[in-house]
This record gives structure tokens, sequence and C-alpha cells, in this order.
């Protein structure tokens, strides 16, 4: 008589292959689970390919590294994009992982059918993977957002959204307007202004930001973001208001210094723009900041003061979504603003084995954050699995 064997489980199925993704596959795969990185695209690191020319790391190298393996001392402190998609991608062969690359997830669905229970991931071609777990590691900047502005279909210069800009080449000579003043905004207008460049750059604010250096001394802003991030916002904000006088008061370009708190606009999702030019480039009126935009009409741009300008080229700026909707939506999993209700090596109780890194954007760096994830996220997992 043969004894019954129970069956195999699935593997964890990470959606995903961005540094979050990669990081809890290995860290899966060092406990002994296996883990099978699900992305749309061809290769590692997509959304980071996709990024403008001249971006780096604002965060250092050595927070700025995945667990199992560091980013390599040549790459500098300021990790370019180019060394960092190439770690990225080194990180994937040294661990051995195991990419399904060109597989795009449409929905994420329990399936109760099985025993053990599990998820059922739908994706192209009509594939139904079967997962014990599953990871969401997606990105938080996902989805390309442009507002809707009244007019905007009927403006008759060109309009673009912030991920689709590469370098200053194609606007040389061009009045470009640049909406918003997040960092990727901030390094845009800066880069654009730079020889070679725009021939008009102008930076549309709706509410000023805090600024930072990158580093002070040698001192990394982010150093300061790991020591206060679990400090009061009140005391942070007190703290911060001696560093942001080291920094010249912008108020006479149209960049007076914010009312409220770092810490405290950190917490509702405003991290501090990292100073890698814009200072001088405003000081210098090779960026002009103007007020926030309200509409198009035709040619011209509205904006927040009653004027209108007509610049040639609008980058907007102005954000990402999460995407998230169409994968979890029916599993009501999200808040108001898209974002997943828990995080890292926390479920719901609805949905056990579905785990979330990558959709914060604390002070402290994300990519750290999410290194700091991983672990822990695939001891959770590893957990479950004995229980």
């Amino acid at each position: 008589m043969s004894t019954p064997t129970s069956e195999p489980l699935s593997p964890v199925h990470v959606v995903g292959a961005g540094p979050g993704g990669l990081a809890v596959a290995a860290a899966l795969k060092q406990r002994g689970i296996r883990a099978v990185v699900v992305d749309k695209a061809g290769d590692v690191g997509a959304s980071w390919r996709g990024h403008y020319d001249r971006l780096h790391l604002h965060t250092t190298r050595r927070w700025s590294s995945l667990p199992g393996m560091p980013i390599p001392r040549s790459a500098g402190r300021w990790v370019a994009r180019d060394d960092f998609v190439r770690y990225l991608e080194r990180y994937a062969i040294h661990h051995q992982l195991d990419l399904a690359a060109g597989v795009e997830v449409s929905r994420v669905e329990r399936d109760d059918s099985a025993s053990p229970g599990g998820w059922t991931l739908l994706a192209n071609g009509g594939r139904k993977l079967r997962a014990s777990a599953v990871v969401l590691a997606t990105g938080y900047n996902h989805t390309p957002f442009v507002p809707s502005w009244p007019g905007r279909e009927g403006f008759t210069g060109e309009l673009l959204h912030a991920h689709a800009y590469r370098n200053p080449a194609p606007y040389a000579g061009k009045d470009v307007l640049v909406v918003g003043v997040g960092n990727t905004g901030a390094e845009i207008a800066a880069d654009l202004a730079g020889e070679g460049g725009a021939g008009r750059v102008r930076l549309a604010v709706r509410t000023p930001p805090h600024i930072l250096r990158r580093s002070t001394l040698g001192w990394p802003s982010q150093a300061s973001g790991v020591l206060v991030r679990r400090l009061p916002a009140g005391l942070v904000d007190r703290m911060a208001r001696p560093v942001a006088r080291l920094l010249p008061d912008l108020a006479r370009y149209g960049l007076p210094r914010p009312a409220t708190g770092l810490y405290t606009r950190a917490r509702a999702g405003a991290i501090p723009v990292q100073d890698v030019g814009l200072i001088r480039a405003v000081r210098k009126r090779k960026v002009a900041v103007t007020r926030a935009v309200t509409a198009f009409d035709g040619e011209r741009v509205l904006l927040a003061d009653g004027t209108a300008i007509t610049p040639e080229v609008v980058i907007a700026a102005t954000g990402y979504r999460r995407g998230l909707e169409p994968l979890i939506g029916h599993l009501g999993l999200l808040d108001g603003a898209g974002k997943p209700v828990v995080h890292g090596k926390e479920t719901h109780p609805t949905a056990p084995d579905l785990y979330f890194t990558g959709f914060t954007n604390p002070i402290s760096g994300m990519i750290r954050e999410l290194a700091r994830d991983a672990p822990r996220i695939a001891a959770a997992i590893a957990r479950a699995r004995r229980g």
C-alpha cells in the first residue's frame, strides 16, 4: 500500500524585476525557497533604464546596495544610472535568480481550489501561473501621471511626461517649461539650463519644496534621514531649520522657504529636493520660477497668478501612480491613493501570502528600506510555510 505524498508547493512569484523584486528573490533563495521573478520587460531594471541620462542616485552607494552583494566602489559614492543598471544585471546573475522576462501579469486572484491554497496570476499569452505566495514589487514610480488640465488636449506645443525625457539635446534653443519641482523636475530643469540646453527654461511651482545639499562636509543628507526617521515630526522639523539656513534664500527668485516643516512634508509624501544644480541655475537666472499651471489655451499655458506664457515644450514632472488597481483592486487592499494598506513583511488578514515592497518613499531612502524589507519578507514566507 502506497503512502500518500503531499503536493509540492508552487513557487513564490515575485512581480517586478527592479531592485525590490530582485532583493526578495535572492533572500528567498538563500532560505531554499524557489522564487520566480516575472517582469513584462525583457531584462531586469526596466524602469531604471528609462530614466534621464544624467541621473545619479540621491542615496549613497553603501545604502543603495542590495543584500548579498555590494555595489562596487568603482561606481563612486553617487551611483550613475547606467552603473546601477549594470549592478542589477550582475546581482541577478550572481544569485542565479529565475527570471521570466516578457511576462506581464494583469491580475492576481486568490485560489482556494487547491490544497494548500495559493494564488493564480493571470498573464499575457493566456498564462495562469500558480503561486504559493506573491510579492508585488512593481515599483513606486510605475504609471506616469499627467494632470487633466483644462485645454490640455488642444495645446499646440509639445507636451510630454518627464519619464520620456532623456537629455537636453532635442530641446536646444527652445522655450521649455518644466512643471513640478520634485527631485525629477528640479534635475531636469538644471539639465536643460546647462550648456547646449534650452534657450529658455522656466519651472512651474505649486508648493515651494524643501531643498537640501546632497551632502555637507562629507555628511550625506540621507544619513540624517536614517537617524531621524523614527523621531516625532515636529522635533525633526525644528532640527531641520538651521540646516535650511545654510542654503541661499531663494524667495526673491520665486522659491521661498516652505512654511510647513521638512519632516511633516516628507511624511505627507513630499521628499526634500536634493540640490544637484537647481540653486545655482536659479540664482544665475538660467531657470525662472513661475506659478503653477492651471490650464492650456491653444499655444498658451495659463498660470495661477493670472498670467499666460507660450512655451514650445512642456515637460510634466508631475509624478507617478502605483498602477496596482488592475492587479489587485478587487481585493480591497488599496487606500484612497492607490497604495497598499500593508507593506513589507505584514500581510492583510483577507490576503495571506500576498506581500508588497517598494511602495513607500521614506526620507531614509527607498532602496535602503526595500533592501531591509527583503530578508524580512523572506522570513515571513518561510514561517508561513512551516505553519
